[in-house]
């Protein structure tokens, strides 16, 4: 009898040696991301940076555009026409009547015109406004690559985190597995009883049920994460081993709120309603026009193009100089209700300014509080991770010498796994409280740097 104590001791002894080896394994990874080479690679393919870069050499060539309009404007036209019939008109000449055909059947011209601006509001106004347009697309890009860091590092670590939980349960599935196969052992021998080994099973197939829901959370995670760099989802990726540590400095100071892109581009916006404002008001000053031409006509009975002055066909040049003085004097009161209109539009986004800076201010106030209880959940929970590891190493040194039940082991293991899983989710939850307030301090930019 004591030396089948002493052997289920031993065998005892084993299963609690077993629950304190601890290993993990990964696949031999061929290509490590980093979060700043994720970030990178996202604002070279994702379609919203192409996009948002497109709309600014757009912008390069609406000022373009606008400049020409300040540029003289040169045209050449040509025609020939025939007439079929020319009609008669009744001259009077010493009180005798007329009918006489003024015209003739064949006639061509070609002409050059040209058009110069010399005042004109509307123009100049245009070309200050083209070149905000351009200032609002850079900024508007900066935002749209704002945004991209921001799901790109959101994504990232919610791959990392799923990886680190998958980790967690391949430790207690190979620790339950060597723990089985011990009970196994000891119920093939007749030193333990079966239903020891049933409960350590079910055990087994919950973990393995878990860690492969956990397999497909981390692959639809990583699917994520390569649609917001850009890339191909059946690219293979892993991530970058590196732990998390919390940044309390990153709470401290002031911020400027005029700094966040969203209220620069706001401003920028007005800036552009302004230039409308100041374009429609334009209505009302005159404009100033230089106009010149010159031309060559020739009029005959006979084809023109082949014929002369022999054959009845007159060729002479003409050209004219002239200046176009516009002055508008009553429109009906359009103007002045375009001008209303524009007024508005201002005002409107005036409103649309305050709104966006309360609700920054807001962000950014819920971002500092969020990070605050993040980072003592963290250190409650790595707290708590170490109380788990002692009631574990406890509970096997116990059941060595017979004062645990095998349920009680098994019950540790437990609370040890999810311990460590909500450590995890504690770190996840802290990065995205880092990530919020990065961004409400207008900082974003500053994860592409490692």
């Amino acid at each position: 009898m004591n030396r089948k104590l002493k052997t289920a001791n031993r065998l005892k002894f084993g299963i609690a040696a077993a629950f304190m080896i601890f290993g993990s394994s990964s696949a031999f990874a061929q290509q490590q991301i980093s979060l700043q080479e994720a970030i990178k690679q996202a604002l070279q393919n994702k379609a919203e940076a192409k996009k948002a870069d497109l709309q600014v050499k757009k912008a390069e060539y609406k000022i373009a555009e606008a400049r020409a309009g300040a540029l003289p404007q040169i045209s050449a036209t040509a025609g020939l026409t025939y007439n079929p019939i020319i009609q008669e008109s009744l001259l009077e000449f010493g009180g005798e009547r007329i009918k006489a055909q003024l015209g003739q059947p064949w006639a061509s011209q070609a002409v050059v015109t040209l058009n110069q601006a010399i005042f004109d509001q509307r123009v100049f106004t245009g070309l200050k406004a083209a070149k905000s347009t351009r200032e609002f697309y850079v900024l508007n890009a900066q935002l749209s690559n704002e945004q991209i860091i921001e799901n790109v590092a959101t994504a990232y670590y919610q791959v990392f985190v799923q990886e680190e939980n998958l980790k967690t349960l391949n430790v207690s599935y190979a620790n339950t597995e060597k723990v089985r196969n011990v009970i196994k052992s000891l119920v093939d021998n007749g030193l333990a009883k079966g239903i020891d080994l049933d409960r350590t099973n079910v055990q087994l197939t919950n973990i393995s049920a878990s860690r492969q829901q956990l397999v497909n959370a981390v692959e639809l995670s990583k699917n994520s994460l390569k649609f917001y760099m850009g890339i191909p989802i059946d690219k293979p990726i892993e991530l970058e081993e590196k732990s998390i540590e919390p940044r309390p400095e990153l709470i401290a100071g002031n911020v400027n709120l005029d700094d966040r892109t969203e209220i620069k581009v706001l401003n920028k916006n007005k800036e552009l309603l302004q230039y409308n404002l100041k374009a429609t008001e334009a209505y009302l000053y005159p404009t100033v026009g230089l106009t010149a031409n010159y031309g060559w006509a020739g009029m005959g009975k006979k084809f023109p193009l082949t014929n002369g002055l022999n054959n009845g066909v007159l060729w002479s040049d003409y050209s004219a100089v002239g200046l176009n003085i516009n002055i508008p004097i009553f429109t009906g009161g359009a103007t002045k209700s375009k001008i209303q209109q524009a007024e508005i539009d201002i005002l409107d986004l005036e409103q649309d300014i305050q709104s966006t800076q309360l609700s920054l201010s807001l962000d950014y106030k819920n971002s500092i509080a969020n990070m605050e209880n993040s980072i003592i959940n963290i250190e409650s929970m790595k707290n708590n991770v170490s109380l788990a590891e002692k009631v574990q190493k406890d509970t096997q040194a116990n059941y060595q010498y017979g004062l645990a039940t095998l349920t009680e082991v098994l019950d540790s293991e437990n609370a040890l796994t999810d311990a460590k899983q909500n450590y995890t989710t504690a770190l996840l939850d802290y990065k995205q409280a880092e990530i919020k307030l990065i961004k409400a301090k207008g900082e974003l930019n500053t994860l592409q740097n490692p």
